[in-house]
C-alpha cells in the first residue's frame, strides 16, 4: 500500500493537469511537484503535504492538509487568482479516484495572495483538507 499522501498527491495531479479550465488558464499541463529550471509562467505547485492519524476506534484513517500554489508573473495578481479559482473548483468537493485509498472528503479551506520578493512574481496559496481511508 502507498502513503496516504503519495495516492493523494497523485490523484490530485491528474484532476487538475487534466482540468479543461485549469488547462486554459495554463495553456499546458504546468502542475509542479518540482519545478523544472526555467518553467515558463504561469504554472502550479503542489506542496505541504502534511498527513495526520484520523483513525476512529476501529477503523483506519488519514486527514492531510496540503496546498496548490498558483504562480504568475501577469500584471497584478488577477492571473493567479484566476488559476487558483480554477483549481479550487477542479478540487472542493471532487471525487478522486486514489490507487489505495479511499476519498471520504476533499475541502478548500482557505486560500492567501502573496507578491514575491522579486517584485514580479505572484502566488495565491490554495490550502485543501482532505480524509482518506485505505482501500479494503
Amino acid at each position: 500500500m502507498s502513503s496516504a499522501a503519495w495516492d493523494l498527491q497523485q490523484a490530485v495531479h491528474t484532476a487538475l493537469a487534466g482540468n479543461t479550465d485549469v488547462l486554459a488558464l495554463l495553456g499546458s499541463a504546468r502542475v509542479y511537484d518540482d519545478v523544472p529550471q526555467g518553467a515558463a509562467f504561469p504554472y502550479l505547485t503542489l506542496t505541504g503535504f502534511t498527513a495526520r492519524d484520523w483513525a476512529t476506534g476501529t477503523e483506519p484513517g488519514a486527514e492531510i492538509i496540503f496546498t496548490v500554489n498558483a504562480w504568475s508573473r501577469g500584471a497584478g495578481h488577477k492571473q493567479a487568482h484566476l488559476l487558483a479559482e480554477a483549481a479550487r473548483a477542479a478540487l472542493h468537493d471532487a471525487s478522486l479516484i486514489l490507487a489505495s485509498h479511499h476519498l471520504v472528503n476533499l475541502r478548500h479551506e482557505t486560500s492567501s495572495t502573496h507578491r514575491e520578493r522579486d517584485g514580479d512574481t505572484y502566488r495565491v496559496a490554495a490550502r485543501f483538507r482532505a480524509v482518506l481511508e485505505p482501500n479494503a
